[in-house]
């Protein structure tokens, strides 16, 4: 599985580059601290994969990067996505390495 780095992922959006962030955490969660992405939750990624880009780099997270690397292992094996990379670490690591301001999540 394809990741990259909370650094990475800072590197891009500072340089304005175009990808999608998805957030597969819930709205709680989402509400609570995000990144500015789309929220779609684990649990109904099946019924939105018309909403996941499969032209450009799309960066998936969660709070740790275990729920995002199931939903790209789903949307690999079941809908041939190849664009599809896990933030590493989640949002936790970006709380510690980006933004210690941030809320728990």
């Amino acid at each position: 599985m394809k990741e990259v780095s909370v650094e990475e992922l800072k590197k891009m959006i500072d340089a304005k580059e175009d990808f999608q962030l998805i957030d597969v955490r819930e709205p709680a969660e989402f509400a609570a601290a995000n990144l500015k992405g789309e929220l779609i939750p684990l649990s109904s990624v099946p019924q939105n994969v018309d909403k996941i880009s499969k032209t450009k780099k799309v960066i998936v997270h969660c709070r740790s990067g275990k729920r995002s690397a199931n939903a790209i292992t789903f949307l690999e094996n079941n809908h041939g996505f190849d664009n599809l990379y896990n933030l590493k670490g989640g949002i936790l690591d970006w709380k510690d390495k980006i933004d210690p301001s941030m809320p728990a999540s």
